[in-house]
């Protein structure tokens, strides 16, 4: 349990719950154990959950986290009710409203309009009161006259406009997403993370599950992490997600070999390149650019230990000049022998939005490969497009699977990058904008 939830009361108390289901390998089993005379067992058991406790005070943001399986669907439908523990108990203070997997709570031959207020009434609203609230559940699900249709004709990003839509407007005092929101587009994600923002302002609960390491990172405070049905974390976001990594990634490293090579993956200027090799350990730290709150996750395994603007033949300067192409050298020490190794970097506004990222699994560029000991320097090239003010650098070593990226090295709001000022603009990106202004009569004479 966090300091911060042991100063509060609780509004969610979770102690030694644990939940098992009976597998049975078909229905004829299932139907011979039921009739069996003398009760014999012929179904197998699984503990989805085993003993998992812990506290949630009000005003939490708080991530679930955990691999497929882990058992985060069967704890947050136990919290709202929707089935029962085995064993253990959970107590919960305050107006839930849950957000689970898709279809959940939706009667799929009702309409829109009639689910959200069927679940208006599960929640002790009357029709009266969710007609009331219908005209803004119906404009912020924005999916116009599909509202009264059957949600059985619903696409999944209909459905999910729909069930974020009746969640927010039933004034819950806890709110609890279970990874819906990932089948949203863009711009009503953006709008739903808005409308989660001003539930935390105003001092409300949320229990958030995802996948998105970002997402969490941007917007919990706390996470817990289960494996196998057991909790294995709980304590501040970055070092929950720090241990979900760690557990993503077991087994997935190639055995350590030793070696003190330096290998260069740079086309160009070797100079430069070479410069950044000769330097030892971690310099990072030592730039005038470092932001020493910089956030870092990863196992370690491979490191980044320095990096390198070059712009106008100047190398780090204090500002970058904008409009102009320049090169970001970015140096990783591998401490294990890897395989399948990306780097990238991505340019993030003070206020965290990204502006750009990439790395080279996106570019589709050959990934890298090491002995331990061993240094890579990746050069990247980039076109600095940038309305001129101070934007944060982060920098990531990863090494990506079929199911999700495993962290290496992923340094957040690593340095302050400063653009030169440009004056005539706003925003992020300079478009390098020409203008004219026409008239009927200039066009006329131009055409004669």
């Amino acid at each position: 349990m966090s300091f911060d939830a042991m100063a509060k009361e609780p509004v969610i108390r979770v102690q030694n719950v644990s939940k098992k289901f009976r597998l049975f390998s078909s229905p004829r089993e299932r139907l011979i154990e039921s009739l069996h005379p003398l009760r014999k067992q012929y179904h197998k058991e699984f503990w989805a959950l085993h003993d998992v406790s812990f506290t949630v005070a009000k005003g939490e943001f708080i991530a679930i986290l955990g691999r497929n399986g882990s058992g985060k669907s069967t704890l947050l439908q136990i919290i709202c009710e929707v089935m029962q523990a085995t064993t253990g108990s959970v107590a919960v203070q305050g107006k839930i409203s849950a957000l689970l997997e898709l279809g959940a709570g939706f009667n799929p031959e009702f309409t829109g309009r009639e689910n959200v207020i069927l679940n208006g009434s599960i929640m002790g609203f009357s029709r009266a009161a969710m007609e009331a609230k219908m005209p803004a559940i119906e404009a912020f699900a924005e999916i116009g006259e599909h509202f009264d249709q059957p949600v059985k004709t619903y696409s999944s990003g209909m459905f999910v406009r729909v069930a974020f839509a009746a969640a927010i407007h039933v004034e819950p005092e806890i709110l609890i997403v279970d990874e819906a929101l990932s089948v949203g587009d863009a711009k009503f994600q953006h709008r739903c993370f808005q409308r989660v923002r001003e539930f935390v302002e105003q001092g409300k609960t949320i229990l958030f599950v995802s996948h998105s390491v970002d997402t969490v990172l941007r917007l919990c405070h706390r996470g817990v992490v289960l494996e196998q049905g057991r909790m294995s974390f709980d304590g501040p976001i970055v070092d929950a997600v720090n241990h979900y990594q760690d557990l993503l990634s077991g087994g997935a490293a190639l055995p350590s070999q030793p070696g003190d090579a330096e290998h260069l993956i740079a086309p160009g200027d070797e100079g430069e390149a070479l410069h950044l090799l000769s330097s030892t350990g971690d310099v990072i730290c030592d730039k005038p650019s470092y932001n020493a709150h910089e956030t870092r996750l990863g196992s370690g395994e491979v490191k980044i230990v320095d990096f390198e603007i070059m712009a106008n033949g100047c190398r780090d300067p204090a500002t970058v000049p904008s409009g102009q192409t320049v090169d970001l050298m970015v140096k990783v020490l591998f401490h294990k022998t890897l395989e399948n190794v990306s780097v990238g970097f991505a340019i993030v506004s003070l206020d965290g939005t990204y502006v750009f990222g990439t790395n080279l699994l996106m570019r589709e560029a050959p990934l890298l490969s090491a002995r331990a000991g061993e240094c890579l320097v990746v050069r990247f090239s980039l076109y600095t497009a940038l309305v001129g003010g101070e934007y944060f650098l982060d920098l990531g070593c990863t090494q990506p699977s079929a199911s999700e990226d495993r962290f290496l090295d992923v340094r957040r709001s690593l340095a302050v990058l400063r653009i030169a000022q440009t004056p005539g603009v706003v925003g992020f990106a300079n478009l390098q904008v020409k203008h004219e202004v026409l008239s009927v009569a200039g066009l006329q004479e131009h055409l004669l």
